[in-house]
């Protein structure tokens, strides 16, 4: 198994990124990445998994039809993952989907097989939590727009993450690959990355994941680049480095078996201390590198 995905290997038909569970051999995690022109339009069909779909770049309209009825979702969008938190619009199970982007622009479908079917809705980019995680070099900045306890999803988690050049994410490493009640959940997960240039110079930053025992061996040093995927089935993930000069942004897509939806994590005893390092230094003073807008009266 193939675990780093350059851009353009997960390429297809319509999606500059297609990793479903068939093609990363899970049960439930997914993801495409939509590119579409000025006036371009695509339509899907939800089948067994629920979506959320978060502008990259640019804004949409998402029109949703099933046997419960039609909504129609407006969304505006960012310029790009570095200039602002996006709201978004969550689409059921067993629906068909039409998006449809005036201005053109980039769009990722987060998506994870469920079993329950929930109501379509919007969710405004007002009403992301935006968390400061670490200090020192482990700074970085995550939007929890999907997190389990923030946006209700039957199985699917997502956040975004915004690691300043040089500094180090996902750090100490932590992993989900067991069934541990109240301490650790199974969850599959994918990184989608992109950084952002310097004077027209491409970004670029570093992943690691390292096997977590027997039966658990994934094992991965990638350089990773714009439009890179990592896959984790498990082991223990981290870090994610952000080369100096330029700020690296990831999704990340989670979603297993568990009958309750979780982030449970278990950091690598060999790192674990750092957390305790971290009350001592003051958080980079280059985050947050943008707020959630207020939310309207």
């Amino acid at each position: 198994m193939t675990y780093h995905l350059p851009a353009g290997k997960a390429h297809a038909g319509p999606y500059l990124v297609d990793v479903t569970p068939e093609s990363a051999g899970w049960g439930f995690s997914s993801l495409r990445v939509l590119e579409l022109a000025p006036g371009g339009t695509h339509t899907f069909d939800t089948g067994e998994s629920e979506w959320i779909v978060l502008p990259l770049a640019g804004g949409c309209t998402i029109a949703s039809a099933d046997d419960f009825g039609h909504d129609t979702f407006e969304l505006t969008g960012r310029t790009s993952v570095f200039d602002g938190v996006s709201d978004f619009a969550y689409l059921p199970r067993d629906a068909r989907a039409t998006i449809t982007s005036t201005g053109g622009g980039r769009f990722a479908l987060t998506g994870a097989r469920c079993t329950r079917r929930l109501p379509a809705r919007y969710g405004p980019a007002s009403g992301v939590p935006v968390e400061l995680r670490g200090t020192g070099n482990c700074s970085r900045q995550v939007n929890n727009f999907g997190a389990a306890g923030v946006f209700d999803c039957d199985k699917l988690i997502a956040v975004e993450v915004l690691t300043p050049g040089g500094n180090w994410s996902s750090f100490p490493p932590h992993k989900h690959d067991e069934h541990r009640p109240g301490e650790e959940s199974v969850l599959e997960e994918i990184y989608y990355f992109e950084f952002a240039p310097h004077e027209n110079i491409p970004g670029l930053g570093y992943q690691r994941v390292s096997p977590s025992g027997p039966g658990r061996e994934t094992d991965v040093l990638a350089e990773v680049r714009d439009g890179d995927v990592v896959l984790i089935p498990d082991g223990w993930h981290g870090p994610s480095m952000a080369v100096p000069g330029h700020h690296m942004y990831y999704l990340n897509v989670m979603a297993g078996p568990e009958a309750e939806r979780a982030w449970l994590i278990c950091d690598h005893p060999d790192h674990a201390w750092i957390r305790d390092t971290w009350p001592d230094q003051p958080v980079d003073p280059r985050l947050p590198l943008y707020t959630a807008p207020e939310r309207s009266l």
